[in-house]
């Protein structure tokens, strides 16, 4: 497929995603906190899978992120209200604060950009990274507010339950993505020898995530995945 019509394709489908979360938000069907970390877990997956639909030109990872730059952009002027949209607020943000959008969800859009420029289809280490970022810390919340659990004695604000659904998510997430890609013959090798390596890398960012730095979990988890991954593959 030529990579621009790719890129639209990707556009199209990024913006119906947002769209259709931000117009639940906005209607009430689902609550602002919820919205947003259905948006923090399906966007990236999403994002990831349309990869296939690009070649392998040099041009095509700089083509693809695209997407999530013009996302950071928009987030990006929303927070400092240059751009006034009540409905990407109400889907994103736990107040209605617009400033929000400034920190969690511009940050996981930083990270999508740079990831997809620096591993692409080249390594799963880029892709692990983001589907922790996404499946780890995004249910991590749900199902720490949702499962009652101890807390964790070094981080009052973090539960069990929530620990263990980075874990579980991001191992879930990751292995199903990258069984995607090696069927697909995007990677190499057995499935079988991918689990080793998603299993360190998913402990670390679940201890990473555990840790008490508010806001930043978007970038240090997914840093520190990535960094494990380059100890794992």
């Amino acid at each position: 497929m030529n990579n621009y019509i790719a890129l639209i394709i990707t556009f199209a489908l990024s913006l119906i995603f947002l769209r259709s979360m931000d117009f639940i938000a906005q209607r009430g069907w689902m609550d602002s906190r919820l919205s947003r970390k259905v948006i923090h877990i399906g966007t990236g997956p999403l994002f990831v899978l349309c990869w296939f639909l690009f070649d392998d030109a040099p041009s095509a990872r700089w083509l693809a992120a695209l997407v999530p730059f013009t996302i950071t952009i928009q987030f990006a002027l929303i927070g400092f209200g240059v751009i006034k949209d009540e409905a990407s607020v109400k889907a994103m943000s736990r107040t209605g604060d617009p400033k929000e959008i400034l920190r969690g969800p511009l940050y996981y859009s930083i990270m999508f950009v740079v990831l997809t420029l620096v591993y692409w289809k080249d390594s799963p280490i880029g892709i692990i990274a983001l589907m922790m970022m996404c499946g780890g810390d995004g249910i991590a919340d749900i199902v720490g507010r949702r499962i009652a659990s101890p807390k964790l004695p070094w981080s009052r604000e973090k539960s069990v339950a929530g620990t263990l659904g980075v874990f579980l998510g991001g191992w879930v997430m990751s292995a199903v993505i990258i069984y995607i890609f090696v069927a697909a013959g995007a990677f190499t090798g057995a499935f079988t020898n991918y689990l080793p390596p998603i299993t360190g890398i998913a402990l670390a960012g679940a201890v990473v995530e555990s840790l008490h730095y508010k806001d930043i979990d978007n970038i240090s988890i997914t840093l520190a995945s990535a960094l494990i991954g380059h100890c794992c593959f």
